[in-house]
């Protein structure tokens, strides 16, 4: 988080202080730093230097149209899980032929639309949709390029709610079925199987688990070139986790490096997926105390963020680290829970944490750019928040406060006549 620093009491990004993109657009309000997103993408990039291969955003981590736009000037590709992903990247100036689409349950009409545009290539989870894909393109006499996920049953040591690499996940086919399921993938019309495909987990801070599950997907590979299919890319699905805390990180070149001296004299293209690692600390939340509520047992700063803008402390029991926006209060240091409106007892940002905080102070949850806007929803009809993105000393809005208006868009009374078609 080396883009954000104190400068005369005050919480700074990049050069612009965060109590002013407060007062501009209110709160909350999350904010993401063009330099900290350039710096983490071309970390990737140059780590993977001339090799052959694709860096590839994971869009859900942060979707916003201009959070793909600069990572589309940069060269990315990208990583989707949806139709609507797939939009955005190409709304955003992200090229079709830079995508691979990835998730369990693509329906029909997705993969048409993503065969209309050209997308690089499927990630296929499972044999049904291996069949799917095949039927789609043969009906309509294309040849389209597929990976095919293997679950190499690597424990990532992670959150078991971001653990997809164990047997027990929904997500890829499992090891020892796998050579069956690439022959048929041969035999299929309409399918050039070009990759390989695994994806062990998020937040995996150590190397150990990804080289793991790198060998075990080198024998694959090697079984499948005596059964006469040749794997031309090798994608080792998300990047490494980041520091929240105080987790220590081997480099994101130290990790590439590894893994192209395991490839051998193997070639092969390398794709990687990172998402949090190269947005999560490129961001904060912006949040305004609304009171304070001490009582016997716990003392609750009450803010108008709440888990319908920041899902991870409730769904992951993730920890964020909490800064004053504004530094030197002449409040007493106290432990606070920090505690959003919404009508939910996990309703919280952080808890326990020693500050000097009154009402209207502002405080930034930090580590925010990544699973943060992307899994935010209207829940208690609360309108979400806006995005802002800075640029050394300017700041843009990149996307507005909805209001009341925005959240019942698209509903309508009961006496109302309704024409828009579903």
């Amino acid at each position: 988080m080396q883009e954000f620093s104190i400068q005369d009491q005050q919480l700074t990004l990049e050069s612009v202080s965060l109590e002013d993109v407060a007062n501009q657009y209110g709160t909350p309000c999350y904010v993401y730093s063009k330099a900290a997103l350039t710096r983490s993408y071309l970390e990737y990039s140059q780590a993977l230097g001339e090799h052959p291969g694709k860096i590839c955003f994971a869009v859900k981590s942060n979707s916003n149209l201009a959070v793909l736009q600069l990572l589309a000037n940069l060269g990315a590709s990208f990583d989707i899980v949806s139709g609507g992903e797939m939009e955005r990247v190409l709304r955003a100036g992200g090229k079709a032929e830079n995508i691979i689409f990835s998730g369990v349950g693509k329906t029909k009409q997705e993969i048409i639309r993503a065969m209309d545009v050209g997308i690089y290539c499927f990630n296929v989870e499972s044999q049904p949709e291996l069949e799917v894909i095949s039927e789609v393109a043969h009906a309509r006499n294309q040849e389209v390029s597929i990976s095919i996920r293997v679950n190499p049953d690597v424990d990532a040591n992670t959150h078991p709610y971001i653990s997809t690499g164990l047997k027990e996940n929904k997500f890829g086919i499992d090891f020892e079925a796998a050579p069956a399921v690439f022959q048929r993938a041969k035999e299929l019309p309409g399918i050039k199987v070009s990759g390989v495909d695994c994806h062990i987990g998020s937040q995996i801070t150590e190397l150990s688990p990804f080289m793991d599950a790198l060998d075990r997907l080198l024998v694959l590979i090697d079984q499948l070139a005596e059964l006469s299919i040749t794997i031309e890319h090798l994608d080792l699905g998300g990047g490494l986790g980041v520091t929240y805390k105080d987790e220590v990180l081997p480099s994101i070149a130290e990790y590439i490096a590894k893994v192209k001296e395991r490839l051998g004299d193997r070639k092969l293209a390398l794709l990687f997926e990172p998402g949090r690692s190269i947005s999560a600390n490129a961001g904060a939340l912006i949040t305004e105390v609304i009171y304070t509520k001490l009582t016997a047992h716990r003392n609750f700063a009450i803010v108008d963020a709440a888990m319908n803008d920041n899902l991870r402390p409730a769904l992951y029991q993730a920890w964020q680290e909490i800064r004053p926006v504004t530094t030197g209060s002449d409040a007493e240091e106290q432990q606070w829970d920090i505690v959003g409106p919404v009508c939910e007892t996990s309703d919280f940002l952080a808890k326990d944490r020693a500050l000097s905080i009154k009402a209207g102070d502002r405080l930034a949850l930090m580590s925010a750019g990544a699973y943060g806007f992307t899994m935010s929803s209207n829940y208690n009809s609360r309108g979400r928040a806006a995005e802002v993105l800075v640029d050394g000393d300017k700041h843009y809005l990149i996307r507005k406060r909805e209001n009341f208006e925005d959240i019942i868009q698209g509903e309508y009374l009961l006496e109302e006549q309704i024409t828009d078609t579903p």
